[in-house]
């Protein structure tokens, strides 16, 4: 059994309190806390000018989430939310990494510290690197840094080198690297998507003919039914409930699906409105379904045998008949398939009632333009792909694509993780794109398919990656097996990190690693020949924008994402090679250009990236509802049922972001809006799973996962009773990833299964329960909270 290190604690998890969960999203109480971390980060000029240009014309994108701005209307003075903010306050900080810090910390104290510790040290200012045998990291020079890199990756052969990139590398940066993995010779480009969205893509582009979303921000707007489902909006995509409430605004209704009743799926208070700041708020959720983890498939399985049997009665009035006959095959297949059903599985697979489901289905009935919006809680299960086939199988019944208010809205998070894609970080690429790079560079580039995220971490542990790069994020944080990655990670050769603050990647380093500070989305970049650049950024809706940072850096010895990547393949590749690295370096118009002539859609880039709300992507399903699938037809799909069960004694659990948190970067201690406060070790357990499985609210456990008769470990977590779905936990990932076994994952996608963990809990000694709100073990009153 693999157990997690003891941390040497840097977070006091004793101070733990906990607190009834709150039934709204943002108010005032958001706007204070995003402007109390930006003064305590960055100070008074920093942050109002940085608050001033997030979101805006002319401005940068926020370093969040992917969440779309209108490109029809005004936008708001403030476009942008708490998690937002502080994204721009952890960005924008005064504080400083400096060789000083790295010459005080070991790598052996730092090992000890928490995610949360290292992340609050500040920016790094200089490139560092730590040696065979050396326990510190010290300064080296650029120059130096890129000669290294060169000496280690002409050492070995092309697929043992790994690439690895996050959400946040803009367009021009993503192709860069895309661009130079190849010429290396291999398409080895794990990247953040394998670990959320990739089982969208994989169930999208074989039934719609593309793996992105159909809908604008307008169509939320105007439609009649949006579907929320396996998403928490309130933290994840604060943004994202102005566009719901809009929706409701305009007669349209709002149906939650999630294990847990979290308070953006609840209310909105928009602190831009009157409402928001002196009322009770605007409703978002018209109708909210308390679903066991994993039960989804079941759920909409059920939803389409309730359509098709109202059709029978009624023919004509629930499935586009003329769509289906004239733009779909399979349906026939599909109509037999969910012909029966049966109902006590079905109650027993989601945890809900027969008379719930049946009163969504009649909401459905009743839509004429239903969007249906998804995001991690549905794409990490091992049946991920066919119940997102299934999404599709009710949103094609009724004719939902190409037209208005209707269609498939995968709800992205990193703002730029869909541009990556579109960019060529991908381990399987198109024979299209790889003939296009082919024709535009006139070099051969690789067909093989790489490594996805799964795949390297297979790779690292079996000593077969000699460099690793990454390029933004947190490989180790981010991935699953978080034990045995850091292992894999200390076997390589060499490890390189481009990133602008520390996180617990670097601390579990290769041989050799260097650590390159670049400049983050809201700095100045006009270190060139030709002035000040600018990036751009694709959105969760396909809309291509240009991004522009306004703050001077914190150090003089930062150099921008597409220049690192540009001489790190000058570094390797030599300087005589035929492409010309330094003039994409030295100008971004050169790299859009290229850009341009390669990828579909992207036609005079640099003219339309220039305008004053950028430009949308093509999309055949949205633009002329016809479908590039293989048969040119969209498909109906038939899956068997499967839902996640726990033998006796164990739960299934789900990991999950804290208020204070985006993706593995934690801002705080503080998930508001579930009530819990100052730790983030906890399990949200449902008060009757406890009572039965014999535990204590705010007890302390040792949480074990089984797998396949392996077992893994996450030492001395809190119990907290929460009201949760009968059956299920929830904690905070990255520190509950140590739980999900790395074959643990998504069938076809290779997603992990972040959301279909099978745990129990063991006692610790001396695992006394801990204060409440108000000192002392305090009982929760769930009253108000939404029963499933």
């Amino acid at each position: 059994m693999f157990a997690q290190k003891p941390q040497v604690e840097d977070i006091d998890e004793d101070a733990l309190e906990v607190h009834a969960p709150k039934k709204a999203a943002a108010g005032v109480k958001a706007v204070t806390v995003a402007l109390e971390r930006g003064l305590a980060q960055a100070g008074v000029a920093r942050t109002v000018r940085g608050m001033l240009r997030i979101n805006q014309r002319g401005g940068f994108d926020c370093p969040g989430c992917a969440w779309p701005e209108s490109i029809t209307g005004a936008r708001k003075p403030a476009e942008f939310c708490e998690n937002g903010a502080k994204a721009i306050a952890e960005e924008s900080t005064l504080r400083t990494v400096t060789p000083e810090f790295w010459a005080q910390h070991s790598i052996a104290e730092l090992e000890g510290r928490s995610e949360f510790w290292l992340g609050s040290r500040g920016r790094i200012t200089e490139p560092v690197v730590i040696r065979p045998g050396e326990t510190h990291y010290s300064p080296i020079s650029w120059g130096e840094a890129f000669e290294l890199i060169g000496e280690h990756i002409r050492a070995t052969t092309p697929d043992r080198c790994v690439f690895y990139t996050s959400g946040r590398t803009a367009n021009e940066t993503a192709f860069l690297y895309q661009l130079f993995a190849r010429s290396l010779g291999t398409n080895n480009l794990p990247d953040c998507s394998n670990m959320c969205h990739e089982s969208s893509g994989f169930a999208l582009n074989p039934t719609i003919g593309v793996g992105k979303g159909t809908v604008s921000l307008e169509d939320l707007h105007h439609s009649e039914l949006v579907l929320v489902v396996g998403q928490n909006p309130g933290t994840n995509h604060p943004r994202m409930l102005s566009a719901l409430v809009e929706a409701r605004k305009n007669g349209g209704k709002v149906v939650a699906v999630n294990p847990l009743p979290e308070a953006g799926l609840m209310g909105f208070k928009d602190p831009q409105s009157v409402a928001g700041v002196v009322g009770g708020g605007e409703k978002v959720a018209d109708e909210f379904l308390q679903i066991r983890v994993g039960g989804d498939l079941a759920l909409f399985q059920a939803l389409g045998h309730l359509l098709l049997a109202e059709e029978e009665r009624n023919p004509g009035t629930v499935v586009d008949r003329s769509f289906v006959q004239a733009q779909t095959e399979g349906f026939e297949a599909y109509r037999e398939a969910r012909r029966t059903l049966d109902w006590e599985e079905t109650e027993a697979a989601t945890g809900l009632s027969r008379g719930q489901i049946e009163k969504v289905a009649q909401m459905l009935i009743a839509s004429k333009s239903t969007i249906i919006c998804w995001a991690l809680g549905l794409t990490q299960q091992p049946h991920s792909v066919n119940t997102l086939k299934e999404i599709v199988n009710l949103l094609l019944l009724q004719g939902n694509f190409g037209k208005p208010g209707a269609g498939a809205c995968p709800v992205r998070g990193h703002s730029n993780v869909q541009g990556d894609r579109t960019m060529g970080i991908w381990e399987k690429p198109s024979e299209r794109f790889i003939a296009a790079l082919e024709a535009e560079f006139g070099l051969p580039f690789p067909r093989e398919y790489g490594y996805e995220s799964v795949e390297t971490q297979h790779a690292l542990e079996a000593g077969e990656v000699d460099v690793f790069v990454s390029m933004g994020g947190n490989f180790l944080s981010a991935a699953s097996d978080t034990e045995h990655t850091r292992a894999g990670l200390k076997r390589t050769g060499l490890t390189v990190h481009v990133s602008t603050k520390p996180n617990l990647s670097h601390i579990a380093h290769g041989r050799t690693s260097l650590i390159l500070p670049t400049l983050g989305r809201t700095d100045v970049d006009d270190k060139h020949p030709g002035g000040r650049q600018f990036v751009s950024i694709e959105d969760s809706m396909s809309v291509v924008h240009s991004s522009q940072g306004r703050l001077r850096p914190v150090s003089e010895h930062l150099l921008a994402e597409p220049v690192i990547v540009a001489r790190m393949a000058q570094a390797a590749l030599g300087e005589d090679h035929p492409i010309d690295w330094r003039a994409m370096a030295e100008d971004y118009d050169v790299i859009r250009d290229h850009i341009s002539r390669v990828i579909p859609g992207f036609e005079d880039y640099n003219t339309r990236v220039r305008t004053k709300n950028g430009f949308v992507l093509p999309s055949p399903p949205r633009d002329t509802r016809t479908f590039a699938t293989a048969i040119g037809k969209a498909s109906f799909t038939v899956s068997p049922l499967e839902y996640l069960t726990a033998p006796a004694g164990h739960l299934i659990l789900q990991t999950l972001r804290s208020h204070d948190q985006y993706n593995t970067t934690i801002y705080g201690l503080d998930d508001r809006y579930r009530g819990i406060s100052n730790a983030r070790r906890v399990v949200l357990v449902n008060p009757e799973d406890l009572a039965e499985l014999g535990f204590e609210d705010r007890e302390l456990v040792d949480v074990v996962s089984v797998f396949k008769g392996e077992e893994r470990r996450a030492q001395s977590f809190r119990l907290v009773a929460y009201p949760t779905a009968r059956g299920c936990a929830a904690a905070y990932y990255p520190e509950a990833n140590v739980l999900v076994h790395k074959d643990l994952v998504a069938r076809e996608s290779n997603t992990p299964g972040y959301k279909a963990v099978t745990i129990r809990f063991e006692r610790r000694a001396g695992g006394a329960t801990t204060r409440g709100a108000a000192g002392g073990k305090q009982p929760l009153s769930f009253a108000g909270v939404p029963k499933g």
